[in-house]
């Protein structure tokens, strides 16, 4: 085995001690500055700090913090990662993914991010968000969601999955979902019903913008980005961009990810932040893989240490 898998984290897990690891690395420094230019002059390791739960989770504030951990962090480690590279993202996250792959700078990135977060923001007309389902297989979640207007909008595995709609559609499929044989539903703090029909006008927006950036014409020879919505390899860029444009719009499949991920044999996984959900999810993928999350080192020196070890 080779190589490394970098995956970006999305929107859920942002917190007062998100930027701990990274506010003082002078590698981060520009990222924190760009950042603080599109928040409207707060710097976002101050702002963690000092908004609520419910700021934090807005969903322009939220995609911007998780671009900016993830543009930061890989600012701080790119040189200490082998490669070649495997890199995938979650929801926004894929658009932090684009940068981790060397297709787009840290500042296109939060640019982006802001354009995308507005697009969904104006498409959203109603009280919406995403309700987290376990233990219903997709074919008898469908059905439920199709009587009540709303979509899956990740498959995180074969039981697991996250649907998008609007609030009172949620709720009815919460407790259908629970009568059918649901094991958990947990509603999400997001405010948008991400990567379903009901945000096809923030996807052709974002196309828009994500089209008049400055994108190269090819993706480094080093690197394998995987697509959202299907998990397969990004080898056009101007095709992977209208998929990633259509993400919003589109059900993400991130066990497809995850099993590329896997195929393709690499020796350790890390994920950028914030939060270790993508870790933890990978872990269940490969439970004897070499899986962390930046989350969970006390120092860039042990991240750095265990990166410099072999895997078992």
């Amino acid at each position: 085995m080779s190589g490394t898998a970098v995956l970006c984290s999305g929107q859920g897990y942002q917190g007062a001690g998100m930027f701990d690891l990274l506010s003082d690395a002078p590698e981060a420094i520009p990222v924190f500055k760009a950042a603080e230019f599109v928040l409207e002059g707060k710097d976002p390791r101050q702002l963690v700090h000092e908004s609520g739960n419910d700021e934090l989770h807005a969903d322009k504030i939220g995609q911007i913090l998780c671009c900016t951990q993830a543009m930061a962090a890989w600012a701080v480690l790119s040189a200490k990662v082998p490669r070649p590279l495997v890199v995938a993202g979650y929801s926004v996250g894929e658009l932090a993914a684009w940068g981790v792959a060397g297709l787009l700078d840290y500042e296109e990135v939060l640019h982006l991010a802001i354009q995308r977060a507005a697009a969904m923001d104006k498409s959203t007309t109603q009280p919406s968000g995403l309700v987290a389902i376990r233990g219903l297989t997709r074919d008898k979640l469908d059905p439920i969601c199709k009587v009540h207007g709303a979509y899956v909008a990740i498959v995180n595995a074969e039981d697991q999955m996250l649907v998008g709609g609007t609030r009172k559609a949620l709720e009815a499929i919460t407790q259908d979902a629970r009568a059918a044989g649901a094991e958990r539903t947990t509603m999400l703090p997001v405010a948008v019903p991400s990567h379903t029909p009901l945000l096809a006008e923030a996807s052709k927006e974002f196309r828009q913008a994500l089209f008049n950036a400055p994108l190269p014409e090819e993706v480094p020879p080093d690197v394998r980005l995987l697509s959202g919505i299907d998990g397969d390899t990004v080898f056009d860029v101007r095709p992977g961009a209208e998929k990633l444009a259509r993400q919003i719009e589109q059900t993400v499949d991130w066990a497809a990810c995850m099993e590329s991920c896997r195929a393709a044999g690499v020796a350790k996984v890390f994920e950028l932040g914030p939060g270790d959900a993508l870790a933890r999810m990978m872990h269940e993928v490969i439970p004897d893989g070499d899986v962390h999350s930046l989350s969970e080192f006390h120092s860039l020196s042990g991240f750095e240490h265990w990166m410099e070890v072999p895997s078992s």
